[in-house]
């Protein structure tokens, strides 16, 4: 090959080449004030509980479903039609933080979700005001897909590392997790995960 073309060559093999995908974090905020529409709720006498639609991650909406002292979320595309997300809590009394971590793959110009780290925390049963913290991790459900879940639980109380532990669930096992079949890992540490359902 004639020296001159070699740098052509290689330019040609460069644009040629797939665009290389960049993970990374990105946040948004949760307050069913500012942030929320209700969709739904309780009649005079039906006790307390709200239904809430809330911005996300760049189109990327999150639902969060109240009763009862109890948060259950589902982040990003529903179900079509009138099947509403599967109900996924603590069994005992809890919350959400306001602030979502999103894991976002970049390749080019487009940047898509994949997951979420959520921050929860759980009153222990026998004594409401003692209270542990939970980094739930969770598939977005993307607008093809609409399949969404909890992939990974993973203690904050008594865990080291707890952040970069549950980023690593995110990045490997979110996007291939397939709901309902696949259970999530629980990483507990030193203090036991609390008792979590999902109604099917």
């Amino acid at each position: 090959m004639r020296p001159h073309l070699i740098p052509v060559v290689a330019a040609l093999l460069l644009a040629a080449a797939p665009a290389r995908a960049e993970i990374f974090s990105a946040y948004s905020d949760i307050d069913t004030n500012e942030d929320c529409t209700q969709f739904a709720g309780p009649e005079d006498g039906e006790g307390d509980w709200g239904n809430f639609v809330c911005d996300g991650y760049k189109g990327y909406p999150v639902f969060l479903y109240y009763g009862d002292a109890r948060d259950s979320l589902f982040y990003g595309f529903p179900p079509a039609g009138d099947v509403a997300p599967a109900w996924e809590s603590f069994s005992a009394f809890n919350h959400s933080s306001p602030k979502i971590e999103w894991r976002v793959e970049r390749t080019g110009s487009r940047a898509v979700p994949y997951a979420t780290i959520h921050r929860w925390f759980v009153s222990d049963p026998e004594d409401a005001d003692k209270k542990v913290e939970v980094l739930v991790v969770e598939k977005v459900g993307q607008p093809y897909e609409r399949d969404g879940c909890a992939v990974a639980y993973v203690m904050a109380t008594g865990n080291q590392d707890s952040n970069e532990k549950a980023r690593r669930y995110a990045d490997e096992f979110a996007r291939d997790f397939a709901c309902g079949a696949d259970q999530p890992a629980i990483d507990a540490g030193t203090v036991p995960l609390p008792d979590f359902t999902r109604d099917q």
